[in-house]
């Protein structure tokens, strides 16, 4: 076989806090899963790759160094580049699920 399957959480399970899943992790990308209930988010935190952020369901609220924040919707893509300070958050009912790729890995970033 020389596919490789990965899972993940989906919206249908049953949740009682945020879900932070790193799905794939190797030489070439990291790609996590996120499923953010309402008044949750991530903590503020700088972009440690070039960052996209596809959203599946809900709205994203996200603010990025010091511009003033921003909503976006699912079918959205973001690309965040690298060294960006992001403040990520869902103020809304629905629950906000969304795809984080890196690339390159991490890893591999000139810090």
């Amino acid at each position: 076989m020389l596919e490789k399957r990965y899972g993940f959480t989906t919206a249908e399970e049953e949740l009682d806090e945020r879900v932070i899943e790193k799905i794939v992790d190797d030489d070439n990308v990291v790609i996590n899963h996120m499923l953010l209930l309402k008044n949750t988010g991530l903590p503020e935190h700088y972009s440690n790759s070039n960052v996209y952020m596809i959203i599946i369901n809900g709205q994203m609220t996200i603010k990025l160094n010091d511009n003033e924040s921003k909503v976006y919707v699912k079918g959205s893509i973001l690309n965040i580049p690298f060294n960006t300070k992001m403040n990520v958050n869902n103020y809304s009912e629905e629950l906000l699920e969304f795809f984080v790729v890196k690339a390159p890995n991490p890893k591999d970033m000139v810090k």
